[in-house]
Formats: C-alpha cells, structure tokens, sequence
C-alpha cells in the first residue's frame, strides 16, 4: 500500500514528467542543430508509476487526489503557456534567421537560370522545381516508413549514411518519427556555385508537416495518428544538388522518374546504385543531379570557403573535389557516430585507419567494462568544410571542419541516456591517403565505394573489399580517418584555417553555437576537480548572460555525469590551451573592450588551462 511518505517526495518528479515536451526528430535530424534555442527535455521514465499512484488517489482517497490532480493540471497548464512563449521566440528568431539567408533579389536568379541554361540550354527552373518537391515528399516517406531503399538512387553516400545512422539513434532510444501531411510551401534557387569538377544548386525549400514521436513499436498506422495530433508546423530547409559540368537535362525522363540518367533504361535502385544496363553510378553526379546536403535555413552559408593547399593538391590529382571530399568526410563521421552508438568499431573498419579503429575500439571495451555505453541523441550536423589540404611523409593530408550537435552521454548499457542540453561541437576530421592516389572521376558523389574496383562497400567489419580483395584501411588509394579532434586541437598541430571568397581577411565574433560551444569548455575545465565553486558558477553565468547562451542548459551540463561534456580536456599549458585562450579574448573583445567582470573570467580561464600570468599577452 502506499503510503504519503512515499509518494508525497515523488510529486515534483510527476510534475516533471508531465511537463516533459516531445522531442521531434525531422528528416535527417537537420532541426536538431540548434545550439542554444532549445530546452533539455526531462526524463520520463516513471511516468507511468506515478499517473498510477494519481489514479490510486483519485479512487481510494478522492479529498486528496481529485484536487492534487486538478493542481497539477492547472500548473502544468499555466507552465507550458509560460514556455510556449519562448518557444514561439525562439522559432521566430530562427524563421527570421532562415529568411535572411536564404532571401535573394530577382537578378540574382536570373543570372544563375542564365549560367544553367549556357551549359545545359535543356534546363528548366520550373521542371527542376516539379522534381525537388517529388524527391522530397518521397524522401518524408521513406523516413516515415524506415526504409530508405527506395530513395538512395537521389542521394550522395553521405547523405544516405546520415539519414540510416539518425534512424538506428533513434531505434536505440525506443522511438521512431511520425510525420503526416507533408507540404511544400514554395521552392526557390538561392544560389549557385560552379567550378571544373560540379554545379552546385541551392534549392530553399519552404514545407509544412505535423512531427511527433512514437514508440519504435508502433505501427505506421498508430504513428500517423499521433502526427495528426500536432498542429503543422512551417520549415525552411536547403536542399543542396550536385551535378558535374557536362552533365544535361534528360528531357524524356531523370532518376527520379524511374530511368537511368546515361543511358535511359529503367531503373528502380538498389544498394548498388548501378545501371544494369551501361554500368553508370547512378548517384555519383555524373549523369544527373544528386542531393548532397539538407541544411536548416537559419544554417545556411551561401559563401564557399577557399582551402589552404587546395590549388597545389589539384595540380597533382585533377578530379580532386572539395564536394565529394567532404562527402567522404561526412560519411566517415556518421559511420564514427554509429560505431559507438552500437558499440561496433568495426563500422570504421573500411574507412578509416588500423590506428585509429584501435583508439575507438578501446574506447568502446573501457566503457562496456564498467557496464556503459555512449549515447549520440539528437546529432545534427550543421557544416562540412574543407579547410586545409598538406603533404608529410609520403601522405597526403586532408582537414575537414565538422560543425556538429548532439546531447553526448554516457549512461548504463542498455539504458536511457542522461538528461543533457544539446551541446554544440568544433571538430576537424584529419583524413590521409598515400601521395600519388588520385580521386575517382567515375565514383564522383558515391563516396562509400572501393577505390579499385567500385563495388559499393558494406559493413561486414573487415578492413578489405569482398569483391576484389583491396586493403581499404590502409589509405593507399582512398582517404581514411586518421584523427578526429576538437578545432584548438588542431589549431595547436599548425592547422591553417580556409578564408571566404566573399571576405578573405574578415576576423569575425563567434557565431552563437561557437560562443555555447566555448561556454559548454570552460564548464567542462570548472567541473575537472570534481568541484564547481561559487565564484566559478557567476563566471559562468556572466558568461551566458552576455553570449545569449540558456543558463538551463549550462546547469544541466553542470550536473551531468563525468567525461559527458567532452571525451577529452585541453592539456594545461599546451598551444591548444593557447588557441582555447585566444578564442575567448576574441569573444569578450566583441565590443571593443574588456570590463573587469570580463578580466575576471579570463584570468580564471587562463588559471584552469595552466597559462597564469600569460593573458597580457592575449589581450595586446
């Protein structure tokens, strides 16, 4: 029987769980990569236990639980009007955000119609348009369904990998999507970037949908019916489309119409992506455009970055591309995010080096020894970049920029994750290859191929293709992962960031998910000894009142289990530290100046990472 004392201490858990909001996972998780606009959910896991313990009121002691019920609901109530408020900012901060990217005159589009129709006089806007708004609402079902075959013949690799690897996170967690009614709203070319390797196409893609979540277990018919409980909701995405120049209109049919874009057989798809007819990669850009990247508006960046070395490297392997090099670089991540979600180094094992497949897989042995498993919920990316190309032993040398989200936790195997704010990432992926490999013309887009023979890779966990017996891992024709880091980490190995065509010398303030990121450091340097002080918690504070960065999600991430922040802490008195210090001096520097509560954080700063003394030298 249960008595007040026992249940009295749960009822602000009940409260909590009731206040829980539904976490909503779009196409591809692109609406996660958020970084300080959303609230940390709470848990939810005894829920059930105390609706019951409320029914049990409600029935054997009415006097107490019909108007505890009823104060409950009120609050709750009153709660969620309160925090729809901020929501409602929130989204109309990153719809203004969204328009102001993606908006462009009339001229401008007129000249990129002009520029396509002088490669491909075949080309036709409205036609383009008919076949964006066809490929997405398939690609909304297939997501739906959880069956994505259907759709890969209009996807890069990369972008498939995404999307398989965000659909298993969510399986993992007990939960599928549930989307109904899917519209779109309007389509828009907001730009077009051209070179000798690809067209790239920017399509704004404004949609509608009402998303909701479901158990995994539900069936398609139950989740559509608690999609149609939510009240639609208006997007803003960029869909990013490849094509190599060369490449024209089929006026009698494309991919998407069920036909071979070389050679105009039928074609239904498969995991090989291969015509059956002519042979022709049927994603890989060549023949027919392929979508390479879905982008929240409020992300988006119309300005390509120019790498440092590019030029050179190209010199030496002509169909070198910055697109499908970060394609490459994208489809190793998601794989690197899979491998510990499921546990399976092996995942790497074709895409990246022996060395590096170790270090993960020690990771992953160091955690299920003591019975626990990271957690990747809600993991975005938000960019891709290609920032520095070098040679060095005999290697060549690729670091690529990945501007990622996530709430990262390491919880009981098996279990639910730890309530985490979703805490924006700075990482560069070093990939390597033997000087002298070239890219391959024919795989364009197709990124997760052998090198030697073509054959679309799988991940059966050995380091060769099954097809022609070629060492993948060893980098010799193909980029592996060698290293992935935080950007200080790479900044402190020399690492030479790209500049804007469109501002090459412009030193900018962090952008809001850089400034959380840096905040989310300094919290992780303060909790190092196990003790966040007073004086340490205002510095904070201050810092997330000035940066516009929710305190909520700081002091979740305050109380979060140890090592959930970052895998690894900035070595004190190193030239990452360094770079680390320069960084915040940049932020606090917004203004032209430094007040004292400003100098006092940083002297902390600069004491947890071993550069006391040193900050005059910053601040010049």
């Amino acid at each position: 029987m249960l008595t007040r004392a026992r249940w009295i201490p749960r009822l602000p858990l009940l409260v909590l769980c009731l206040l829980a909001g539904t976490a909503l996972a779009r196409i591809g998780g692109g609406e996660s990569f958020d970084s300080g606009n959303s609230n940390s959910d709470s848990g939810g896991g005894d829920a059930s236990f105390l609706v019951d313990i409320l029914i049990w009121l409600i029935f054997r002691h009415p006097a107490i639980g019909i108007p505890l019920t009823i104060a409950i609901v009120i609050g709750v109530y009153f709660y969620r009007r309160s925090q729809d408020g901020d929501s409602s900012t929130r989204k109309a901060i990153d719809k203004a955000e969204a328009e102001r990217r993606t908006t462009v005159s009339a001229s401008a589009v007129d000249g990129w119609v002009s520029a396509l129709k002088a490669k491909d006089p075949q080309f036709d806007l409205m036609k383009f348009f008919d076949r964006t708004k066809r490929e997405f609402l398939e690609l909304q079902d297939a997501w739906f369904k959880r069956n994505l075959e259907p759709v890969r013949k209009y996807l890069s690799d990369a972008t498939f990998q995404r999307l398989v690897t965000q659909l298993k996170l969510m399986e993992l967690l007990g939960v599928r999507d549930a989307i109904a009614d899917p519209q779109v709203l309007d389509l828009q070319i907001i730009g077009l970037e051209q070179n000798d390797s690809f067209d790239s196409v920017h399509i704004r893609v404004m949609a509608q949908l009402s998303d909701a979540e479901a158990p995994a277990n539900a069936t398609d018919e139950q989740a559509l019916a608690a999609a149609r409980k939510v009240k639609p909701e208006q997007f803003t995405e960029v869909w990013t489309f490849v094509r190599k120049p060369g490449a024209v209109t089929k006026v009698e049919g494309d991919v998407s119409q069920g036909k071979c874009p070389n050679c105009g057989a039928p074609f239904e798809g498969g995991a090989a992506n291969t015509c059956e007819f002519c042979g022709a990669i049927v994603n890989s850009g060549n023949y027919d455009w392929v979508l390479a990247e879905i982008t929240q508006g409020s992300q988006f960046q119309p300005h390509p970055m120019t790498p440092d070395g590019f030029v050179k490297a190209k010199q030496s392997d002509p169909s070198l591309t910055t697109e499908a090099l970060e394609d490459r670089a994208s489809l190793v991540f998601w794989k690197w995010v899979e491998s510990q979600s499921l546990g399976d180094a092996g995942r790497l094992a074709k895409v990246a080096s022996a060395s590096f497949q170790e270090e993960v897989k020690g990771g992953i042995e160091h955690l299920g020894k003591q019975g626990k498993q990271k957690f990747f919920v809600e993991c975005a990316v938000g960019a891709v970049n290609t920032q520095q190309l070098t040679q060095a032993d005999g290697k060549d040398l690729a670091a690529v920029e990945i501007k990622w989200s996530a709430k990262i936790g390491i919880g009981p195997k098996g279990g639910k994750p730890p309530a985490l704010p979703s805490q924006p990432q700075r990482y560069v992926m070093l990939l390597e290859r033997s000087s002298g490999a070239k890219s391959s013309a024919d795989n364009g887009m197709s990124t997760n191929r052998c090198p030697q023979c073509a054959a679309p890779l799988t991940d059966n966990g050995q380091p060769s293709c099954e097809f022609c017996g070629a060492l993948l891992s060893s980098g010799e024709k193909d980029w592996v992962m060698k290293d992935f880091g935080s950007w200080e980490w790479w900044r402190s190995k020399g690492g030479q960031p790209a500049t804007s065509r469109a501002a090459p010398a412009a030193a900018k303030v962090p952008d809001r998910e850089e400034r959380e990121r840096l905040v989310y450091l300094m919290a992780a340097m303060a909790m190092a000894d196990g003790v966040v002080d007073e004086g340490e918690r205002k510095l904070l504070k201050m810092a997330s009142d000035r940066w516009g960065i929710p305190w909520a999600n700081i002091e979740l991430a305050l109380n979060a289990p140890a090592g959930s922040l970052f895998d690894k802490l900035i070595v004190k008195g190193s030239t990452e530290a360094e770079s680390f210090l320069k960084e915040l001096v940049q932020v606090a520097m917004a203004d032209g100046k430094v007040d004292s509560k400003e100098k006092k954080m940083l002297e902390a700063a600069a004491a947890h990472l071993g550069l006391q003394g040193r900050l005059g030298e910053f601040l010049k």
